[in-house]
């Protein structure tokens, strides 16, 4: 079976997560701040701080914008739920638009016809490592008096058309260091802000700047990152740049395989400046297409894949907790029933990548024989 992901970890990750253990520093200690300090020296800004995971991340990053019950957020519903899921938490609402149909994230004018009187921020995601339209939807904040909270867990690496990387803009932004992302710490994220010392103190049960343990000032949750997990994102990051250039060179290869297959729609290429960061690569199976039965039968032939992703908005929760129905966003939803992710990891070689576009050839032909 040709796996779905795969993490690329070795001999520097060992000897960094060896050189942490034999510290006695396993949480809080110098690692953290090595590797936040790298981190934000790659992006070019002056701070970041690592946390326990993208999630946690999104929700201090709406906490520090000043996000309050019952306001409202313009988000995306084609995303990891994650992004919606942080807004809730706040007990505000998220607010859902509809998507551009070539690059697959949130569509601008669709983004300001969302906002309503209640509206107190946008959160674009950059899904699957293709660069948001930040220009226009600074230009609807901008307008509205609304704060821009960016959702980068998936596009480490990625840049705008004018060069500045993702999450580099000024807004807030967090990243996530999944087994599948860019890098990897396990599990973790970055949060890029101006108020860090409000999210780590946040990140550590509200407690003083200080550390001391009889004043804990705010409310606080335990979003530490480990000084182990830390020891592998830097690591990591030493080589992001190979790491990165790996992921496009599969890419690259998917792209001419699978340009054949009638009816398949192949990831956005890159346009007017904008630099995917590539994190999966996700096709959208032909019109008609039974999404599951075409991944049961890549599994057959010893091919991984997944649904990716399904619609926020008609999910159980969603449905029942917002009342959302089928038939809102209707380019979201299409996406969604469509969309599966293919095995895609930076040591893919090019007979992996032979044997999955044979796999999916045989299964869309098979599909529109069965059809006819």
């Amino acid at each position: 079976m040709i796996p779905l992901a795969q993490p690329v970890v070795g001999a520097r990750e060992e000897e960094l997560v060896l050189e942490v253990l034999r510290s006695g520093r396993l949480s809080l200690g110098p690692m953290l701040a090595r590797f936040e300090r790298m981190f934000a020296e790659r992006l070019g800004v002056p701070q970041a701080s690592a946390v326990s995971s993208g999630t946690a991340g999104l929700h201090l990053a709406v906490r520090a914008a000043g996000i309050e019950p019952g306001q409202e957020v313009v988000t995306s519903p084609f995303s990891f739920v994650a992004s919606a899921n942080c807004v809730v938490y706040e007990g505000a609402r998220p607010v859902f638009c509809d998507i551009d149909r070539r690059t697959l994230n949130i569509d601008p004018d669709a983004a300001a016809a969302a906002v309503g009187e209640n509206a107190a921020g946008l959160l674009p995601v950059h899904i699957f490592g293709y660069p948001a339209d930040l220009p226009a939807l600074e230009r609807i904040a901008q307008q509205r008096g609304l704060w821009i909270v960016e959702d980068a867990c998936e596009a480490l690496g990625a840049r705008h058309g004018d060069g500045r990387p993702v999450g580099a803009r000024g807004h807030q932004a967090v990243f996530a260091f999944y087994a599948n992302k860019q890098i990897t710490t396990g599990e973790g994220g970055m949060v890029v802000s101006e108020h860090k010392e409000r999210i780590d103190s946040e990140r550590n049960q509200g407690r003083a700047p200080d550390m001391g343990w009889l004043d804990h000032d705010r409310l606080g949750f335990n979003y530490r990152l480990s000084d182990v997990a830390c020891a592998l994102g830097v690591a990591q990051l030493e080589r992001l740049d190979d790491l990165l250039a790996a992921r496009s060179r599969v890419a690259a290869r998917y792209s001419e395989a699978l340009a054949g297959i009638e009816g398949l729609e192949l990831p956005c290429p890159d346009e007017g400046g904008d630099v995917r960061g590539w994190f999966v690569y996700v096709v959208q199976l032909p019109q008609g297409a039974d999404r599951d039965t075409a991944i049961k039968a890549l599994r057959e032939r010893g091919v991984d894949s997944k649904p990716y992703l399904p619609a926020i908005h008609l999910m159980s929760f969603y449905r029942e907790r917002f009342g959302h129905r089928e038939g809102e966003f209707p380019v979201a939803e299409d996406v969604a029933r469509r969309s599966i992710a293919l095995p895609f990891f930076p040591q893919m070689t090019e007979s992996q990548v032979a044997e999955v576009a044979e796999a999916l050839e045989q299964v869309v032909a098979g599909y529109a024989t069965s059809r006819s």
